[in-house]
This record gives C-alpha cells, structure tokens and sequence, in this order.
C-alpha cells in the first residue's frame, strides 16, 4: 500500500515526552492496521445537499436540497395537521354525493336525505358558509363528480335505477350530457369537467369498469385490477389513483393510472369503503370511510401515512382536494345513530413540511 506521512502527533511517547530525533519521514504500512486503506491518493468532495431546478415532490424527514429555479435551500421537516370546523351545510345527506373544488370553493350535489330519499339539491362553499344553487335534473344518490365549483361534472348514481347519466355544472345550472357506457353507483372518479377517468361502482355487481370523459363523450379503458365500489379518486384523467372501497369485504388496495393501464401499489393503513377523497396521483386524502370513522391517511405518491381524525366520525360523506395540503370533509353519516345524517363540515391544513432555509420565500 502507499505510504502515509508522519506528522508530529507521531513524535508523542507513552510518558508524553516529545521524541524529536525524526522529525520527517513516513510510517510503513506493516503500522497500519487496517491494510484494505490501498492507494489512497484523495478523498472526492462530498455534496450534502441535492441540486435540482424543482422540489421534488415526495421528499423524506430531512432531506434538504436547493433549488435552482428559486435560488432556495429548502429542507424537509415533520409538521402537524389539522382539522378545524367549517361552516355547516344546509341540508345535511350522505350515501356518496359529489363534490368538488377546493377548500374555499366547493361545489357538492346529490346524495340522500335523512330519513331517505334522494336529492338533487346542489351547495356551493366560500371557505365559511354553504348557498343552496340549482339543483341536478336528475335527483340521485352514489354519483361522484370533479372539477371545480364553476365547472363540475358529475356522473352516475343510483336515481333508481343504477344511472349512467352525466351532468356538468356552468356555474349556475346543470346539463345533461352523454351517458355513461355502463350504469352505475357509488363509483368514483378524477380529473375536470372536460377529461375525467370514472373507475369502478356497482353495476351490479360490482364493477372494475373505467371509462374516460373528453369533453363530449365516455370512453371505455382498462379495467381496475380490483374490482370495487365506494371507492376514492383523485388525480386527472391520465394519471390517477383509485383506492380503497368495497369488493366483497373493505379493501386497502391502491392502484395507480397512467393513462393505459391500472397498477397496484402500497395499500391504506386501514382497509375501508365510502369516504371522502381527493388530490393528485402523488398526493391524496382519503378521509373517513365505513365503519363510522374519523381516520384520515395522506398518499405521498409511495406510501399511505395515518394523521389527525376527524372530528366527527362518519362515513358516506363528501369530501375534495386539490392536494393533501389542504382539504374538506362535508356531511355524511355520523354516529351514534344509523342513519344519522350531518351537514358537518371540517377544513383540512396539511403539515407545511417543506421549509426554505435560505433564499427568498
């Protein structure tokens, strides 16, 4: 092996007298101990940080990286969630409405009433308070939507009986389009008003059907590997995540959608069926869910994590994301009784993990 320089840490005997008859020279390696230290010429610089020009979007606890388009050094770190109590709705319904939008502007429509019957009626939310608009043509429970609180679609349901029929909201009224290819409730689904991917449902039986929607008509695509219904949504109608849900027992299962075909990944923490959804295919809430539960989990594109509950327990209720960062959770069925119906609605804040360090915020 190379030999290594002395230095005069060498030169200090057992007594810690300084021995000064060599002062230069180099120690032979039959003094190494470790004999696999060959040829070692330099040490490489090492990076601490990562460089890249965007944050990437499922960093770890303490991970840090600087950010070349934003000239910040960001870091990772553990936060807290949250719900807190938004504004009630005015009628209070469950059994799987839509809802879409924000947490500052939401839309939601359908479901059904206490002690039954369905609906059409239809609620737009401001951040603080829920105004009755103009209600669906057709009355209908188990329909699912997405979009935005000005431009919503929402599709099948059970109005009875299983419905394929699709309606999208302007911003003041809704219209019926084209139908479904194949009727069903309590499906769900992800994307816009003009392209949207609905998944799974009851047919019945339960169905492992998706179709896509391109603005003026649905189209059938590949199937889910798990068929299923009462199931959660989220993303855009080429890259989606459908999840949990009800095939014959509650089910965790977890599959992702790149615009051809389904892929099954990491299942939920708690296998569930009829709650409240929403986000993107690398960041989703899946809230509440039968039975009665107020169990929250976040998807970071990889894996399913358990946070804060809810305050009020339900199931059947609709719910909206546009990320896990921020969220809503409106109506449903709550305890103690069954049915009883809530027109409850809680304001998620996800943890603010992501923390700039150095450079302008």
């Amino acid at each position: 092996m190379g030999s290594i320089t002395r230095t005069f840490a060498n030169n200090i005997t057992t007594s810690g007298k300084f021995d000064a008859t060599d002062l230069t020279g180099t120690l032979p390696a039959a003094n190494i101990a470790n004999a696999s230290c060959t040829n070692i010429t330099a040490v490489p610089s090492l990076t601490a940080t990562s460089t890249v020009s965007s944050d990437p979007p499922s960093p770890d606890a303490g991970q840090m990286w600087y950010n070349t388009a934003t000239k910040q050094l960001k870091g990772y770190v553990l936060g807290s969630s949250s719900w807190a109590t938004g504004g009630t709705m005015n009628t209070a319904r469950a059994y799987n409405f839509a809802t879409a939008g924000t947490q500052t502007a939401a839309l939601n429509t359908g479901g059904n009433l206490d002690p039954g019957g369905r609906t059409g009626k239809t609620e737009s939310y401001n951040g603080s308070s829920w105004t009755e608009v103009a209600d669906l043509n057709d009355t209908r429970y188990g329909n699912d939507g997405a979009g935005t609180q000005t431009a919503m679609i929402t599709m099948g349901g059970n109005s009875p009986p299983y419905t394929a029929n699709t309606e999208i909201w302007d911003g003041s009224s809704w219209t019926e389009v084209g139908n479904l290819n194949t009727a069903r409730s309590r499906l769900a689904c992800a994307g816009t008003s003009t392209a949207t991917i609905a998944m799974g449902g009851n047919a019945p039986p339960v169905t492992a059907v998706a179709e896509t929607w391109n603005g003026s008509s649905w189209t059938e695509v590949g199937d889910l590997n798990t068929a299923r219904s009462q199931l959660g949504g989220a993303g855009t109608s080429t890259a989606a995540l459908g999840f949990g849900g009800y095939g014959g027992g509650a089910t965790g299962a977890t599959e992702v959608w790149n615009g051809s075909a389904w892929t099954e990944v990491a299942d939920h923490n708690t296998a569930r069926y009829t709650g409240g959804s929403g986000g993107t295919s690398t960041s989703a809430l899946w809230i509440g869910g039968e039975p009665k539960t107020g169990k929250t989990e976040v998807w970071n594109g990889t894996s399913w994590s358990e946070d804060t509950d809810l305050s009020t327990a339900r199931q059947t209720l609709g719910g909206c994301a546009p990320s896990s960062a921020s969220g809503l959770a409106c109506g449903g069925d709550a305890p103690p009784g069954s049915p009883s119906y809530t027109g409850a609605t809680e304001e998620w804040t996800g943890a603010t993990n992501v923390t700039t360090v150095l450079g302008a915020s």
